[in-house]
C-alpha cells in the first residue's frame, strides 16, 4: 500500500476545507511519511458546477441535502423523494430553474465524471468521512466505486456514525469493509500500519476503534481509541482543497474560511452528582468523543499563524462544541499579538466571562454562536444547560456592546416544556429587544443525546427513525438500523400550539431590530452616555422618537455597578449608605422601564456604553494598540 485516499462528499460548507479530511492527512503523513494520501475534498466542485448560492442552501437543510443523491440511489421511490424536496424548498425561488431533475441531474454529471476519472485502483484504502447532510451522497459514491473495484478497501468514519448509530451499519453500507468508531486519527493509523504489513484487510485482528464485518455484532461498539493529547497533532493539511479552489475560473474563487481546533469534546458533559445526566439534554454532538481535551495555547497560536501564513487568508472558524474555560484568554491574547487582522468565529457558552469576550474581540473575534438556547431559567433547567436567563442577557448585552455578532438560537417545542416556561420566555423577551435576535429552530430528537436515552422523563412515549429516512431510502434499509435523526411519539402537538406567540415575537423583534438598524452609523437600541456624576440613557423606538433618561449621583453608580448582574444583596453591601427602602424602589422602576432586568433578586442593567459600543473603524490590530 503506497496511496490512500480520503474522501468528503457534499454536503458540507463549501467555503471551508473540511477539517476531518485535513486532520485525518495531516497525523497520518506524520505517521507514514513515506505514504502518498490524496484528500478529495469533493463537495467543492459540486458547489462549483451548481453554483455556490444554490449550493448554500442545500447544504444548510438536512432533508434537502439528502434527497439529490437519494433520487440517485433510489430512482424507483422518485416521486416519494420529490415530495420531501418540494417540502424542504419551501418556495425557494432559487429552484425554480432547478428542480429535483434538474439538481440530481447536475451533480450525476460532475459526480460520476470525478469516480470514472479517478483510477481509484491505485489506493489500497479509501476512506470516507460522513457527517450530518453527507448520508446519501456517500452511500452513491461507495457503491459506484466498490462496483467497479470490488476488492477495495472501504472504510467509513465521522459524527453520522458513533456508538449506537454503528449498530448493524453493515446492513446499511455492506459494500464497506471497516467502521472507524469515534476519533479517526489512531484506530485508522492502526488499520493503515496492519494493512501495510499484511497486504490485504482479509486477515486483519481486532483494532480498538475500528469494526468490521466480521467482528460486527448486536452489541453497541463503545470502545473508542483516541490519543491521550492534543499536544501532538499537526496542523491540519488542507492543499487539496486550495489546490481544486486554484483550478477554478477567476469568477469562481474567493477566500476560504480555514476550519481550525482548539479542543475535542465538552467539558460541561463531564458527570456530576447533582444531576441525572451529563451535559445539555437535547444534545449529542459529542458521541464521538471521551472526555475533553485541549490544545495549549502557545499550540494554538502557532497553527493558526502557519494555516493563515500557508494559505494566505484570514478567516477562521473553530470548530470546538465548547471551548477551554481556564485557556481561552491566553489563547486569544497570543492571537492578537500575531499583528493580523483575523476574522474569528467560535462557539463559547453564556458563561464565558467578559474580559474573555473582550479578548476575543481584540483578537479579531467577530461571531460567535453561544449556547444560549432558552430565555426561561425554568426551561433552562430542564434543558441541563447550566445557566440561568439573567446570565444569557448579560452576555447578548455584552456581544452587543463589543461588537460581536451573536448568531444563537432558541430552542422551541422542547419535549416537556409547558405554558410556564413560554411565559417566562415570553416576559423575559422584552428585556432582549435591545440586543441582536436570536434565531428560533425546531427541537430534534438526537440519537444518544439524554432525551433519547430517558424519553418517558419528558413525557416522550416511542422513539424511531425520522419518518423522512423512510421516504428517501429503501425501506429494508431505513429500518436496519438508528439513524442520527430521530423522531417521537409525545406531546409534540401541544408544543406547536403553546409556542405559536414565542415564534410571532422574535419574528417582530427581528423587524423591529432591523428597522432600528437601518442605516450604517446606526447606535445601540439602548446606550448610555456617562457624564462622570450623572448619566443620560437613550431608548430607540420604531415609528417615535428615542426615550431619554437621567440618573444622577448615587442613581447612576447603582446602574453603572450593575452592568454586571449583581444580588441584591451584593448592591445594599456596595451602596451601605443608602437604606434599602430607597435602593429597591428604584431597582423596580429601572425594570418598569425595561432599563434593568431582575431575576431571582439579581439585578442587570441593559443599556451599553454609545462611546464604545462595536468599536467601529478599529481593526483589531488598532485595538490591540490602544
Amino acid at each position: 500500500m503506497k496511496r490512500i485516499a480520503l474522501v468528503s462528499t457534499p454536503w458540507p460548507l463549501f467555503s471551508r476545507p473540511s477539517i476531518q479530511l485535513g486532520a485525518l492527512k495531516a497525523y497520518l503523513d506524520k505517521q507514514f511519511p513515506d505514504l502518498e494520501i490524496d484528500a478529495h475534498h469533493f463537495y467543492l466542485k459540486v458547489a462549483e458546477t451548481i453554483n455556490y448560492k444554490l449550493y448554500q442552501v442545500v447544504s444548510e437543510r438536512t432533508w434537502l441535502a439528502e434527497t439529490v443523491y437519494a433520487a440517485l440511489l433510489v430512482p424507483e421511490q422518485f416521486e416519494r423523494i420529490e415530495r420531501v424536496f418540494c417540502r424542504e424548498i419551501s418556495g425557494n425561488p432559487l429552484f425554480r430553474k432547478a428542480g429535483l431533475k434538474t439538481l440530481a441531474a447536475q451533480v450525476k454529471k460532475v459526480s460520476d465524471a470525478f469516480i470514472d476519472g479517478t483510477d481509484w485502483g491505485g489506493f489500497g484504502l479509501i476512506g470516507f468521512s460522513v457527517c450530518l447532510c453527507q448520508l446519501t451522497s456517500a452511500l452513491y459514491f461507495i457503491k459506484r466505486i466498490k462496483r467497479r473495484f470490488p476488492h477495495l478497501c472501504i472504510v467509513i468514519g465521522g459524527s453520522m456514525f458513533a456508538g449506537e448509530s454503528t449498530r448493524n451499519l453493515f446492513q446499511l453500507v455492506p459494500e464497506a469493509d471497516f467502521v472507524v468508531n469515534g476519533e479517526g486519527e489512531v484506530p485508522l493509523s492502526s488499520l493503515v500500519r496492519y494493512l501495510r504489513a499484511s497486504g490485504g484487510h482479509e486477515e486483519i485482528p481486532p483494532i480498538t476503534g475500528v469494526i468490521s464485518q466480521k467482528t460486527a455484532s448486536n452489541e453497541i461498539p463503545t470502545a473508542f481509541s483516541q490519543m491521550e493529547t492534543l499536544s501532538n497533532l499537526p496542523p491540519p493539511d488542507y492543499d487539496d482543497y486550495f489546490n481544486l479552489l486554484k483550478t477554478f475560473s477567476p469568477q469562481k474563487t474567493f477566500f476560504p474560511t480555514l476550519p481550525a481546533e482548539i479542543s475535542r469534546g465538552c467539558w460541561w458533559r463531564k458527570p456530576k452528582r447533582t444531576s441525572k445526566y451529563s451535559g445539555c439534554a437535547f444534545c449529542n454532538l459529542n458521541l464521538q468523543w471521551s472526555g475533553y481535551r485541549s490544545k495549549g495555547p502557545l499550540q494554538v497560536v502557532s497553527e493558526i499563524d502557519k494555516l493563515t501564513t500557508k494559505y494566505k487568508t484570514l478567516s477562521v472558524a473553530f470548530m470546538d462544541n465548547l471551548l477551554p474555560i481556564k485557556r481561552s484568554e491566553d489563547i486569544f491574547a497570543g492571537l492578537s499579538r500575531l499583528d493580523k487582522d483575523l476574522r474569528l468565529f467560535a462557539e463559547i457558552r453564556a458563561t464565558t466571562p467578559r474580559h474573555v469576550l473582550e479578548a476575543m474581540q481584540i483578537a479579531g473575534v467577530q461571531e460567535v454562536q453561544i449556547g444560549i438556547e432558552a430565555l426561561s431559567t425554568r426551561l433552562l433547567k430542564k434543558l441541563n444547560k447550566g445557566t440561568t436567563a439573567i446570565q444569557n442577557l448579560e452576555i447578548m448585552k455584552h456581544c452587543e456592546e463589543l461588537g460581536i455578532v451573536n448568531v444563537s438560537n432558541l430552542i422551541l417545542h422542547f419535549p416537556g416544556s409547558d405554558l410556564m416556561d413560554v411565559e417566562e420566555t415570553l416576559r423575559n423577551l422584552e428585556f432582549a429587544l435591545p440586543f441582536r435576535p436570536l434565531r428560533f429552530v425546531h427541537f430534534w430528537l438526537g440519537l444518544g443525546s439524554p432525551v433519547w436515552k430517558d424519553p418517558h422523563a419528558f413525557n416522550i412515549k416511542t422513539v424511531s427513525n425520522h419518518s423522512s429516512y423512510a421516504e428517501i431510502l429503501p425501506s429494508h434499509i431505513s429500518n436496519s438500523m438508528s439513524f442520527m435523526i430521530q423522531a417521537y411519539r409525545g406531546d409534540l402537538g401541544l408544543q406547536k400550539k403553546i409556542w405559536q406567540p414565542v415564534k410571532k415575537k422574535i419574528r417582530a423583534w427581528k423587524k423591529s431590530y432591523a428597522e432600528l438598524h437601518r442605516t450604517p452609523l446606526s447606535t445601540p437600541i439602548l446606550s448610555f452616555r456617562d457624564g462622570r456624576d450623572f448619566l443620560i440613557i437613550s431608548q430607540k423606538r420604531v415609528g417615535a422618537e428615542p426615550s431619554t433618561h437621567r440618573l444622577v449621583g448615587t442613581s447612576r453608580a447603582i446602574y453603572l455597578f450593575c452592568r454586571r448582574h449583581r444580588s441584591l444583596k451584593r448592591i445594599l453591601a456596595n451602596f451601605p449608605e443608602i437604606a434599602q427602602d430607597r435602593i429597591v424602589p428604584f431597582l423596580s422602576m429601572m425594570v418598569d422601564k425595561r432599563l434593568m432586568f431582575e431575576e431571582n433578586g439579581r439585578y442587570l442593567s441593559l443599556a451599553v456604553p454609545l462611546r464604545w459600543a462595536g468599536n467601529s473603524g478599529f481593526s483589531s490590530r488598532d485595538r490591540a494598540n490602544t
